[in-house]
């Protein structure tokens, strides 16, 4: 095994150490039997109706993808996009991160597109997400000032004070790290000629000038507002996928919606750290923000966390297995576009 191949187990394993560790202090100090109790007492229908409202997300996922992929030319079936992004999702639940590469090579096989502008628009569609994320976040803290300043200063006080009692530090090793970013471009800049006709210089010009050209998809695609309409109803289906399942305890049901983007903003951050599937993250700050913010019972709020964390894994393997198979399946058909 290559050097590199084992960095990357080291980190996966580490990541996933992470994440268990935060699984046990989430379940820490809890009685498992009343936590069972709290599982089987809950409303399954209202999971289900959630994770119908997720497949539905994942779906205007893939339109919104197909209109950047138009503005490069090419064309793809609705289905096809569809199953490559819910693979990607099966990718992600097990390897962090993954699922981009995953859902833009399984798409540029099956439709003859190239991979690096898949990845460009892939870009595109992860900024306006990051978008609507940040914004999702400051109006939740408008919103919610009362509840998040206390819960936010007893989280983040020491990590904050530290902050601003070493901010001249900060300040300096990040403009050293510019410093020497700057130097390093400066020095590539000027052996440009020394390596420019390199076989992996060439290699990796070509890759990139096609990611470009794919983040480029946000100026020329057709349907722009479309793109905007997709990003809008996508998180709305999220929102919603997060509130409904307040309905299966009598003890979380009187939360209201802006208290379900509450726990889509701030549980967000679960799903995207860098550990495999968001387990131990997603659970331990979804527990967190139901007892902290809106004094929920801790065996009720773990439950919670534990049910829609597995129903949404559950849906992302079940889906994504049967999109892989389905591809699989249907090799015969014919790609939409001419061969590379």
């Amino acid at each position: 095994m290559q050097r590199k191949q084992v960095i990357s187990v080291l980190k996966y394993l580490l990541f996933l150490v992470f994440g268990l560790v935060l699984l046990w202090l989430s379940f820490r100090k809890l009685d498992m039997n009343e936590v069972w109790g709290e599982i089987r007492k809950a409303h399954y229908s209202w999971l289900f109706f959630s994770l119908f409202l997720v497949l539905i997300s994942h779906v205007l996922r893939a339109a919104r993808w197909n209109l950047l992929i138009g503005g490069l030319n090419y064309k793809t079936r609705l289905t096809t996009t569809f199953y490559s992004v819910m693979i990607g999702y099966l990718a992600n639940t097990a390897v962090p991160r993954m699922g981009e590469f995953v859902r833009c090579g399984v798409l540029s096989k099956k439709e003859n597109i190239p991979f690096n502008a898949l990845f460009g628009t892939v870009i595109i569609e992860r900024i306006f997400d990051l978008i609507v994320l940040v914004m999702l976040i400051f109006g939740v803290i408008v919103f919610q000032v009362r509840l998040l300043r206390d819960f936010l200063h007893e989280i983040l006080g020491p990590f904050a004070r530290t902050i601003f009692v070493n901010i001249w530090d900060i300040s300096l090793f990040s403009a050293l790290i510019l410093f020497v970013l700057a130097g390093i471009f400066i020095l590539l800049k000027r052996n440009k000629h020394r390596y420019k006709n390199h076989s992996i210089y060439l290699k990796m010009r070509v890759f990139f000038k096609g990611v470009l050209e794919g983040i480029k998809t946000v100026k020329t695609m057709k349907d722009k507002w479309l793109f905007l309409i997709y990003t809008f109803l996508i998180w709305l289906f999220y929102a919603l996928m997060v509130y409904v399942p307040v309905m299966m305890f009598p003890e979380t049901s009187s939360l209201n919606f802006v208290d379900g983007l509450t726990l889509l903003a701030i549980g967000s951050l679960g799903i995207v750290a860098p550990v495999p599937g968001g387990i131990g993250a997603y659970h331990f700050i979804v527990k967190s923000i139901l007892v902290e913010l809106y004094h929920i019972s801790p065996d009720v709020a773990i439950s919670f966390a534990t049910i829609t964390h597995a129903g949404q894994t559950l849906l992302n393997v079940v889906v994504g297995g049967l999109g892989y198979l389905i591809i699989f399946l249907t090799k015969s058909q014919k790609p939409r576009n001419e061969k590379l």
